[in-house]
């Protein structure tokens, strides 16, 4: 008998691909014929995110959509998976029926069992990766420990949980078979790894680890905790040629009076130091950060403050959100203190002032030679990344038509020959 063909769409962050990346596979090792296109399946799989409330929304409409997909007999079968149905899945049962199963994040075993199939245990660390093919995310570890007032990953994903230095050495070697030469690595909060199993940080030794693991080239660290920052972790970022001058470090805010009710458990005076540390022992990093604006307890002062220190850090990169109010965190008794208009205006506000310093920092390397990936062609250009660059969050490098053929997944050198706020343009030295 005929297998249904599946469909998978992923929402959310990084941590969904590789969660939908592994259950593809597995799929696959059970003989279901994935669908190129979702809406060509017969059995299709929401993997969702419930972070903040425009996430939510989204993924409860991604839903409701394949729900009237069902009723119009295009569709035999809804299987909803990942974090909203991880928070929300007995509301979601009584509101959404027409869903067939729901389950949380990481039940790869239920999906395939619901499907008819087996799990292949000793096959969970290999993924189908659905990135272009010479980059890929590395999953480090699960959950989060910290009491962020604000953020419902511990409620939804559970304590921090790290993977062996084994594990992913083996996963990563995985990948690099595949021809991945960018290791993207991620977690809830990469700088707590290890801390569980190993009785220490050892976010330190790992990327030294992967660094042996041939074919590997570049590998890029997101998600740093600010306030427990490993001390050994800037020699590595400093004197480890694969690990890029790259870091991405959420601050989420500046205010001493903010970052005390948003529970951070660091102060404005140890943030500046640790930016400066930064700075100073890996020359040429390139920071990325977050910044939430519109937090109940944010004042205009808190704001302004906010503000202040972009403009004295000069961030290389910023993401900036606005607060979402969210059921049983911390910060949910204090209510929403702002309106939606209130945020995006500060939020607007905030990423002008970014902007400007996007601007200048991308003119002053007009003339400068980088190291580039080429990610892809598309309608005739070529667009890159260079080490200060992480995939789908920053800027392009633009290599115009009319370039001689060069192919994607490769490294070349290219001088840069113009700017915009967030791309460049360049060609092929």
């Amino acid at each position: 008998m005929k297998k249904d063909k599946i469909g998978i769409i992923t929402l959310g962050c990084s941590k969904n691909t590789v969660d939908s990346e592994r259950l593809i596979n597995q799929l696959k090792l059970n003989k279901f014929e994935i669908a190129g296109n979702p809406e060509k399946s017969d059995t299709l799989i929401i993997n969702t995110c419930g972070f903040i409330e425009a996430a939510k929304e989204e993924s409860i409409n991604t839903i409701l959509s394949a729900v009237e997909l069902k009723k119009a007999g295009k569709l035999k079968k809804i299987i909803v998976t990942g974090c909203l149905s991880q928070r929300y899945k007995e509301e979601l049962i009584k509101e959404i029926p027409e869903v067939d199963s729901y389950f949380g994040t990481e039940d790869y075993e239920g999906v395939i069992k619901n499907l008819g199939g087996h799990l292949k245990y000793e096959l969970l660390g290999e993924r189908d990766i659905s990135t272009p093919k010479h980059y890929a995310y590395l999953k480090i570890s699960e959950g989060c420990d910290n009491p962020c007032s604000f953020c419902a990953i511990p409620i939804i994903r559970g304590g921090h949980k790290s993977k062996t230095i084994e594990a992913l050495m083996e996963e990563a070697g995985f990948l690099a078979a595949k021809g991945v030469k960018e290791l993207v690595v991620i977690g809830q909060d990469t700088t707590d790894y290890g801390k569980d199993i190993y009785g220490k940080r050892n976010l330190a030794e790992l990327l030294n680890r992967l660094s042996e693991i041939e074919g590997i080239e570049w590998i890029r660290l997101l998600y740093a905790y600010p306030s427990h920052f490993p001390e050994d972790l800037f020699d590595v970022l400093a004197g480890n040629p694969k690990v890029c001058k790259y870091i991405d470090m959420p601050l989420q805010h500046i205010s001493d009076n903010v970052l005390k009710s948003m529970r951070r458990g660091i102060t404005s005076r140890r943030t500046r130091k640790l930016i400066e540390a930064l700075k100073e022992r890996v020359p040429g990093i390139t920071l990325r950060t977050t910044f939430i604006v519109g937090y109940p307890g944010e004042t205009e002062a808190d704001f302004e403050e906010l503000c202040d220190f972009v403009r004295e850090t000069q961030f290389d990169r910023i993401g900036a959100f606005t607060y979402s109010i969210e059921e049983n965190t911390h910060s949910y008794k204090m209510g929403d203190k702002y309106s939606q208009e209130e945020k995006e205006e500060r939020l607007a506000q905030l990423m002008e002032i970014q902007n400007g310093i996007s601007f200048k920092k991308n003119k002053l390397l007009i003339g400068r030679e980088l190291r580039v990936i080429i990610d892809r062609l598309e309608e005739g250009n070529y667009y890159a990344r260079s080490e200060k660059d992480a995939p789908e969050v920053d800027g392009d490098i633009v290599i115009p038509k009319g370039t001689k053929r060069i192919k994607t997944g490769e490294f070349y050198n290219v001088r840069i020959t113009g700017s915009s706020d967030y791309d460049l343009t360049a060609e092929i030295i």
